[in-house]
């Protein structure tokens, strides 16, 4: 900044005849004698000393000529001058002294003279005859080039925008739903393993005969809804075989190690699963054929095709290939379904009809259970294996496969949706599949269950108790703890890092990453 105030006389204007002035001059300005016009004292020529321009704001030490010049006394903080305005200063904030005044600094208020004052600068209109400033750029102030910055801040289209830390995203919170209905299935399965031994009672046929209408099948639908992604994520592609083939072939050992314990002979087929086990195997086949499904303008349809003519064929339990056909459909359904389909099933009156058949599918349960056989609820047996025609096959299929899907859906519209005391458990529900047949084949094979008052409606009741009791202590935390590193082991060494390529020369650039689902592998 420099001092643009001449220290020559302004020469005054002539009068002009304006009422207050002196006697008017000649018409055309000349030659009158000078109106007295306000000077201030620095412009005129005399001795006094003349007020200097305050000095910048952290300048540091005094330019040359600026230390020497001290303003006015007489000039004070609201005083008006020969400018016809107070004299110009910076609020200087001082240095803190301690706690409280680092404080009220921090709040924008600085002490001066006993007041306190506003430390933020209201910023000046330029006068007319000031340079303005370029469209886009910020007026000229000394505080921009103090000593505190490194080097001149750049405005306008040069400025570069501050970048501020990106906030970490927040984590999407688990959706409590999917691990209530997971729960809810693996407790039915419990329960009708248990109801095994006491089948020859028809109230436990009768209940056997509900829950295996419709439980796996909504289990199956479930998996599928929870893989309709699977191929575009290789974490998902991992857990193929930490948390299925791995755990499939462990259990198969670990079964056939117990049954050969209880004095039963020593069998040990890895690809023809044991009892519970199916699942697994089945599971992996489904996840194989998910981008085959996803290619077909009707999958639903097709599907459904498929298990029907599966049902002419007499298909070896091998690699759980009668199962993967009969219960197919149900899969490619969940594939098929988004979030806002299970949005349909919140108003009152589907509950409402929810319950009503759930209550009508045990009513027939416990009227055909006397007089029917069990091998239609397994989707598994051929027609022939059924002991029946083609025709009346078919027929028992296509019922099936519908009262499955209805109590499967009512199901779905009961089960809550809020946070319950079951949500954690439902995040767990591997270890209660894989694990609750060691204690269900024990009181087989002990007799506990050959207890009379056990085959009836009571018996019913107790088991189902004792397999819901059973259910959640699987499914704790300590349960996971303890059998992890058997049923859910590590095997990072095996898979390929993704920015490997393929010869195992130079690393090839990552993939883009896929969209993870937010909900866990079904377990």
């Amino acid at each position: 900044m420099s001092d643009t105030r001449s220290p020559f006389s302004v020469p005054a204007p002539w009068n002009d005849g304006a009422s207050g002035a002196g006697p008017a001059g000649p018409s055309d300005g000349r030659g009158g004698p000078p109106a007295p016009w306000p000077m201030p004292e620095h412009a005129q020529p005399s001795a006094a000393p003349q007020p200097s321009w305050p000095d910048p704001p952290h300048s540091g030490a005094p330019a040359s000529g600026w230390g020497s010049r001290r303003r006015p006394e007489e000039e004070t903080a609201g005083e008006v001058t020969a400018w016809a305005h107070p004299p110009y200063r910076e609020a200087q904030p001082p240095a803190p002294r301690g706690p409280l005044d680092a404080g009220a600094a921090a709040q924008g208020a600085v002490r001066t003279g006993g007041r306190e004052q506003d430390a933020v600068r209201t910023p000046e209109r330029a006068p007319a005859w000031a340079p303005q400033p370029a469209a886009g750029e910020r007026p000229f102030s000394a505080w921009e080039t103090s000593p505190g910055e490194q080097g001149p801040r750049r405005t306008g289209a040069d400025a570069a925008p501050e970048e501020e830390p990106a906030a970490p995203p927040a984590r999407k919170k688990r959706e409590p739903y999917l691990d209530n209905v997971k729960f809810v299935l693996i407790a039915l399965v419990v329960v009708g393993h248990s109801l095994v031994p006491t089948l020859d009672a028809d109230s436990a046929k009768a209940a056997y005969m509900f829950i295996y209408t419709f439980h796996m099948p909504a289990f199956v639908l479930i998996s599928g809804y929870l893989g309709r992604n699977f191929w575009n994520s290789n974490a998902k592609i991992n857990k193929l075989v930490d948390t299925m083939l791995v755990p499939y072939v462990i259990v198969e050992i670990g079964y056939a190690l117990l049954r050969f314990s209880l004095g039963q002979k020593w069998t040990l087929t890895i690809t023809d699963p044991a009892w519970l086990n199916w699942y697994l195997l089945a599971l992996v086949l489904w996840r194989i054929s998910t981008p085959i499904w996803h290619r077909m303008r009707q999958p639903i349809l097709v599907a459904f095709v498929i298990c029907l003519a599966a049902g002419f064929s007499e298909i070896s339990g091998d690699f759980s290939l009668d199962r993967f056909f009969g219960l197919l459909p149900f899969y490619v359904i969940g594939m098929m379904l988004k979030p806002e389909h299970f949005d349909l099933l919140k108003p009152l009156w589907v509950r409402i009809t929810a319950g009503i058949t759930l209550a009508a599918g045990a009513a027939v349960a416990i009227l055909v259970a006397p007089h029917v056989n069990l091998k239609p609820v397994y989707f598994r047996y051929s027609f022939k294996k059924m002991d029946l025609e083609w025709w009346l096959g078919l027929g028992v299929r296509g019922a099936m496969l519908l009262a499955a899907l209805a109590l499967t859906f009512a199901l779905l519209a009961l089960v809550p949706r809020r946070e319950t005391w079951f949500s954690d458990l439902g995040t767990r529900t591997l270890y209660a599949y894989l694990l609750h047949g060691v204690p269900v084949l024990i009181a087989k094979d002990q007799g506990w269950l050959d207890v009379s008052w056990l085959h009836g409606p009571l018996g019913v009741m107790a088991i189902a108790s004792s397999s819901l009791a059973l259910a959640i202590v699987l499914c704790l935390p300590e349960t996971r703890t303890l059998f992890k590193w058997l049923l859910e082991p590590r095997l990072v060494w095996l898979y390929r890092r993704p920015a490997e390529s393929r010869d195992g020369g130079e690393p090839a650039p990552a993939p883009a990453p896929a969209r993870e689902s937010s909900a866990a592998v079904p377990r």
